[in-house]
Protein backbone atom coordinates (compact mmCIF):
# COMPACT_ATOMS: atom_id res chain seq x y z
CA UNK A 1 0.00 0.00 0.00
CA UNK A 2 0.90 3.61 -0.52
CA UNK A 3 1.95 5.28 2.55
CA UNK A 4 2.54 8.65 2.45
CA UNK A 5 4.38 10.91 5.63
CA UNK A 6 4.61 14.68 6.29
CA UNK A 7 6.14 16.45 9.38
CA UNK A 8 4.08 19.06 10.96
CA UNK A 9 5.62 21.73 13.60
CA UNK A 10 3.85 22.54 16.26
CA UNK A 11 3.85 26.96 16.18
CA UNK A 12 2.37 28.79 19.05
CA UNK A 13 -1.10 28.88 17.54
CA UNK A 14 -1.68 25.46 17.29
CA UNK A 15 -1.12 25.35 21.64
CA UNK A 16 -4.16 25.72 24.08
CA UNK A 17 -4.31 26.25 27.42
CA UNK A 18 -2.72 22.90 28.44
CA UNK A 19 0.44 23.88 26.59
CA UNK A 20 0.39 21.63 24.02
CA UNK A 21 -1.50 21.21 20.42
CA UNK A 22 -5.05 21.43 20.31
CA UNK A 23 -7.02 18.37 19.39
CA UNK A 24 -8.85 20.49 16.64
CA UNK A 25 -5.24 21.24 15.10
CA UNK A 26 -4.36 17.37 15.19
CA UNK A 27 -8.13 17.45 13.38
CA UNK A 28 -6.59 19.91 10.76
CA UNK A 29 -3.86 17.94 10.47
CA UNK A 30 -5.34 15.13 9.45
CA UNK A 31 -7.14 16.51 6.72
CA UNK A 32 -4.33 18.33 5.39
CA UNK A 33 -2.14 15.04 5.25
CA UNK A 34 -4.97 13.13 3.92
CA UNK A 35 -5.67 16.22 1.20
CA UNK A 36 -1.73 16.31 0.25
CA UNK A 37 -1.39 12.56 -0.35
CA UNK A 38 -4.41 12.57 -2.85
CA UNK A 39 -2.60 15.30 -4.73
CA UNK A 40 0.69 13.84 -4.53
CA UNK A 41 -0.21 10.40 -5.51
CA UNK A 42 -3.53 10.34 -7.20
CA UNK A 43 -3.55 10.99 -11.30
CA UNK A 44 -3.83 14.65 -12.87
CA UNK A 45 -6.97 13.77 -14.72
CA UNK A 46 -8.76 12.29 -11.24
CA UNK A 47 -7.46 15.31 -9.05
CA UNK A 48 -9.46 17.42 -11.90
CA UNK A 49 -12.39 15.72 -11.65
CA UNK A 50 -12.83 14.84 -8.55
CA UNK A 51 -12.46 15.43 -4.65
CA UNK A 52 -13.00 14.39 -0.89
CA UNK A 53 -15.04 15.30 2.11
CA UNK A 54 -14.65 13.95 5.35
CA UNK A 55 -17.75 11.98 6.98
CA UNK A 56 -15.99 10.43 9.60
CA UNK A 57 -13.23 10.69 11.97
CA UNK A 58 -12.30 8.48 14.83
CA UNK A 59 -9.62 9.76 16.47
CA UNK A 60 -7.06 8.27 19.66
CA UNK A 61 -5.46 10.87 21.22
CA UNK A 62 -2.41 9.24 23.51
CA UNK A 63 0.06 12.19 23.95
CA UNK A 64 0.54 15.48 22.35
CA UNK A 65 3.79 17.98 21.76
CA UNK A 66 4.88 21.80 22.81
CA UNK A 67 5.61 24.43 20.61
CA UNK A 68 8.84 23.90 18.60
CA UNK A 69 8.26 19.88 18.56
CA UNK A 70 7.47 18.23 15.43
CA UNK A 71 5.42 15.36 15.03
CA UNK A 72 5.70 12.85 11.79
CA UNK A 73 1.63 12.19 10.39
CA UNK A 74 1.83 9.13 7.91
CA UNK A 75 -1.03 7.94 6.11
CA UNK A 76 -2.48 5.07 3.93
CA UNK A 77 -5.53 3.18 2.66
CA UNK A 78 -5.49 -0.30 3.59
CA UNK A 79 -8.64 -1.71 2.06
CA UNK A 80 -10.45 -1.23 -1.54
CA UNK A 81 -13.16 1.72 -1.54
CA UNK A 82 -16.85 0.50 -0.95
CA UNK A 83 -19.34 2.99 -3.39
CA UNK A 84 -18.08 6.39 -2.90
CA UNK A 85 -16.65 5.91 0.16
CA UNK A 86 -12.56 5.15 1.30
CA UNK A 87 -10.94 4.35 4.41
CA UNK A 88 -7.65 6.07 5.71
CA UNK A 89 -5.79 5.44 8.75
CA UNK A 90 -3.57 8.10 9.75
CA UNK A 91 -0.88 8.11 12.54
CA UNK A 92 1.32 10.96 13.95
CA UNK A 93 4.52 10.01 15.80
CA UNK A 94 7.15 12.20 17.89
CA UNK A 95 10.79 12.46 17.33
CA UNK A 96 11.33 9.27 19.34
CA UNK A 97 8.83 7.30 17.34
CA UNK A 98 6.28 7.45 20.28
CA UNK A 99 2.33 7.46 18.53
CA UNK A 100 0.96 10.69 19.74
CA UNK A 101 -2.12 10.73 17.50
CA UNK A 102 -4.04 7.37 15.61
CA UNK A 103 -7.16 8.07 13.73
CA UNK A 104 -9.52 5.93 11.24
CA UNK A 105 -10.83 9.00 8.84
CA UNK A 106 -14.02 7.74 6.14
CA UNK A 107 -13.98 10.07 3.14
CA UNK A 108 -16.54 10.01 0.64
CA UNK A 109 -15.21 10.87 -3.51
CA UNK A 110 -17.70 13.85 -4.92
CA UNK A 111 -17.80 14.63 -8.80
CA UNK A 112 -16.47 18.32 -9.36
CA UNK A 113 -19.01 18.94 -11.91
CA UNK A 114 -22.06 18.24 -10.51
CA UNK A 115 -20.88 18.06 -6.55
CA UNK A 116 -22.34 14.77 -6.43
CA UNK A 117 -21.22 11.46 -4.79
CA UNK A 118 -19.33 9.57 -7.21
CA UNK A 119 -18.24 5.80 -7.49
CA UNK A 120 -14.61 5.40 -6.62
CA UNK A 121 -13.82 3.22 -9.55
CA UNK A 122 -10.33 0.79 -9.33
CA UNK A 123 -8.20 2.98 -11.42
CA UNK A 124 -9.42 6.00 -9.52
CA UNK A 125 -7.81 4.19 -6.07
CA UNK A 126 -4.86 1.99 -7.85
CA UNK A 127 -2.29 4.41 -7.25
CA UNK A 128 -2.92 4.66 -2.80
CA UNK A 129 -2.56 0.58 -3.27
CA UNK A 130 0.74 0.17 -4.96
CA UNK A 131 3.81 0.20 -2.90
Amino acid sequence: MSRFTRTFTAAPEHIDELGHVNNSVWVQWIQDLATAHWEAVARPEDVAQFFWVVIRHEIDYRGNIAAGESAVGETFIPDPAKGAKSVRHVEFRDEAGKILVSAQTTWAMLDRASGRLARVRPEVIAPFAAD
